[in-house]
């Protein structure tokens, strides 16, 4: 059945067949293109009774075949695999993708985004750093679409595309501590990244749900890399009273886990969030809180492209789940 409301450029693309790009060029009188193809979406347009809006003043000229991705740190893997998703997107539409990394830093976002807008990109998928992004308004009301992905922004109307960071992490925890594990380390990113704040709530509530609360000497955060996650885990196998059990809030920090206590044959279980490359050869069984990270980014070019097609519409969050999965080998 097709859905109510008026209908956008997406619609008209999906009822006659090709891309979005192609609904655009012939709507806005484009030269070059096929005659066939033009009918096809001329009777789409007919068909569906479709207006044109808003959008002629979006894809103003400039770079307006172009999506902007402003990512946080593009030597984490995670990031060029959520590339890879909205690349696919760009490509099936035949449009460019331009990446860039702020490297975690505000005043690179700023600048980053706002060169991407001089350029009259078609629209930017920002995963924020900064607290503010009001500094995009003046952008938006021009007809720059803007996407947050992985982490939520502010100050302007747009799009989320976020996991289910909490979910996750809790469910994570709780399989821990159903398997009576009560010595539970938890080595945390910087603690002022939104994911690692939803992620510690998560472990917070596994605890909580069993009226228990983390032991502050086992929770580490500030582990940017995996050698840092290395020693903080080291350490901890050192002391005194070593965990039985370990929750690693992104892959980096399960890679310098696995590091510390796969030389020393370590008795510990170890869970972590996000999967990694070659996880499944490991030689001892780990849980990961695993999910499609290119769908990551397919959902977030997506959304762009609706936004795009109807910018008036209510700004929305999207909810990436996650599951709990084994790999490397069974102890």
């Amino acid at each position: 059945m097709r859905k109510t409301g008026r209908p956008t450029m997406v619609d008209v693309a999906a009822e006659a067949g090709v891309s979005f790009k192609t609904v655009s060029r012939v709507i806005n009188g484009q030269p070059h293109v096929d005659p066939a193809m033009a009918e096809r979406v001329l009777a789409a347009v007919a068909r569906l009774g479709y207006h044109r809006n808003a959008l002629a003043a979006s894809l103003r000229s400039g770079d307006r075949d172009t999506i902007g991705f402003i990512a946080a740190d593009l030597s984490n893997m995670f990031y060029m695999a959520v590339a890879a998703g909205v690349s696919s997107v760009a490509s099936r539409e035949r449009m460019h993708l331009v990446m860039a990394s702020s490297e975690e830093d505000a005043t690179n976002e700023r600048t980053l985004a706002l060169d991407l807008c001089q350029r009259q990109v078609g629209g930017l998928i920002v995963v924020p750093t900064a607290d503010d992004h009001a500094y995009l308004q003046r952008e938006v009301e021009l007809g720059t679409p803007v996407v947050f992905l992985d982490r939520p922004g502010t100050g302007i109307p747009a799009d989320t595309i976020l996991l289910d960071n909490r979910g996750g992490a809790r469910a994570a925890v709780a399989e821990l501590l159903a398997a009576g594990h009560r010595r539970i380390a938890v080595l945390l990113d910087a603690p002022g990244i939104y994911t690692m704040v939803e992620r510690r709530a998560g472990v917070e509530e596994a605890y909580a749900a069993i009226g228990r609360e983390p032991d502050p000497a086992w929770v580490v955060d500030a582990l940017h890399t995996p050698a840092a996650a290395r020693d903080a885990m080291l350490r901890l196998l050192d002391s005194d009273d070593p965990p039985t059990a370990v929750f690693c809030a992104n892959n980096r920090i399960t890679i310098g886990v696995l590091e510390a206590i796969l030389p020393r044959g370590a008795d510990v279980d170890v869970a972590g969030f996000d999967d990694f490359e070659l996880s499944h050869l490991l030689p001892r069984r780990i849980r990961v809180v695993d999910y499609d990270v290119a769908d990551l980014g397919r959902h977030a070019a997506e959304t762009l492209l609706r936004r795009a097609a109807a910018p008036a519409t209510g700004s929305h969050t999207h909810l990436v789940p996650t599951r709990l999965v084994d790999r490397g080998g069974v102890r």
